[in-house]
């Protein structure tokens, strides 16, 4: 179906219109890939793969439903946030890391595709297309609604945009490091003057300075941890957190809380959380990180370290600590997550299964909720930063 129809046309028109009014209420952007599938640990690209697509969640419906789902090309490579979505919900912006060889169907190569979604449209719909560069992966939009950066993981750069309205207009690029440097996600601190960018081929956190569209390269480097990789950056603009994937050697791995005020910026806590912290999400007040642990349920069955579901894990924020405080099993390969405004749901987007698992949450424990279906593996989910 999602392959050879109008996506939307399988959506009712009135929640579409509801949705493009704002009489909804909050929205979650999932970006589903299609080219992979992982069978017994091996990622590859199915025969006749399902068409990439971007669905949208009404986060305020009890329990949450899909209002419509378009096609866009996307990718799973890099860290779950190749999303972002501007602060009035009037626009999402999605990248593709990789596309499928145009030499040979059954392998992908890096992309370098920046979408742009305007969401008031009825139906929504992809209404720009630009280049970021090769690799495109992580991308955030600054609180004002003005300032667009992609991380380009397989070229070492950072990608600037300038936004007017919906029209984005390429500024230029940030050099960090070489090719193999392994830029993965670029966050934007609340007031807009500042940045981090996670690289997780040389385990560093770049610190990025920002006066309006001029975007430079600090050269101050944080030290996480093992291949920093997903990040996010507290709704007060004091703290960041930062999830450290590892080697994948079976080993837990960790997530870095960072003190951004400090002088220099620099981590003050890590805290082990398990075998590969892929996924992680701030909630809108910055009470909680929802943290997704691969806990090795993307490794092949003979593997010693397969496990037979990952794991979602919550953790409080408390001053200048993370402190452990529930956790919940999810699928394999489960990968972004997105928060309600009041804290009280929880999205978890497992790949294998072409879900996106629902949760309640009640401030101490994870509760499962149902489940939404869609078409091609969930890579990437984020909702407007608060």
């Amino acid at each position: 179906m999602h392959r050879h129809m109008p996506l939307v046309g399988v959506l009712s028109l009135a929640a579409v219109v509801s949705l493009s009014s704002g009489a909804s209420g909050q929205l979650a952007v999932s970006a589903n890939d299609g080219k992979a599938v992982l069978t017994d640990g091996v990622n590859s690209v199915p025969a006749n793969p399902p068409r990439d697509t971007v669905t949208l969640i009404d986060l305020n419906a009890k329990p949450p439903k899909v209002v419509a789902e378009i096609e866009a090309p996307t990718s799973v490579i890099g860290p779950p946030l190749s999303v972002a979505v501007a602060r009035d919900e009037s626009f999402a912006l999605v990248t593709a890391a990789s596309k499928i060889d145009p030499a040979d169907p059954k392998k992908t190569v890096p992309d370098d595709k920046l979408s742009v979604i305007d969401l008031k449209a009825s139906p929504p719909k992809v209404s720009a297309q630009l280049q970021a560069g090769k690799g495109a992966a992580g991308v955030s939009i600054n609180r004002a609604g003005t300032l667009a950066l992609v991380a380009n993981r397989s070229e070492g750069t950072v990608s600037v945009f300038s936004i007017a309205g919906h029209t984005l207009t390429p500024v230029g690029k940030i050099s960090l490091g070489d090719d193999k440097s392994g830029p993965s996600h670029v966050a934007i601190a609340p007031d807009g003057k500042t940045a981090l960018v996670t690289r997780d081929n040389d385990h560093k956190i770049s610190v990025l300075s920002i006066d309006g569209t001029k975007v430079e390269y600090t050269k101050r480097d944080i030290s996480a941890g093992l291949r920093p990789y997903g990040l996010g950056i507290h709704p007060n603009g004091k703290l960041a957190v930062v999830a450290n994937i590892g080697t994948g050697s079976g080993d837990a791995d960790t997530v870095s809380l960072i003190d951004i005020e400090a002088k220099p910026a620099r981590v003050v806590q890590t805290i082990t959380v398990g075998p590969t912290p892929e996924g992680i999400a701030l909630s809108p007040d910055g009470a909680f990180v929802a943290v997704g642990v691969m806990n090795g349920s993307n490794k092949p069955k003979a593997d010693p370290f397969f496990t037979d579901y990952g794991l979602v894990k919550v953790l409080s924020v408390k001053g200048n600590e993370l402190v452990p405080l529930t956790e919940a099993k999810v699928g394999h390969w489960c990968q972004g997550f997105a928060w309600s405004k009041d804290n009280r749901t929880l999205l978890v987007q497992c790949m294998v299964e072409n879900e996106i698992m629902v949760f309640d949450f009640d401030g101490k424990a994870l509760k499962p909720a149902g489940s939404i279906k869609v078409g091609a593996g969930p890579a990437a989910i984020r909702t407007a930063e608060p």
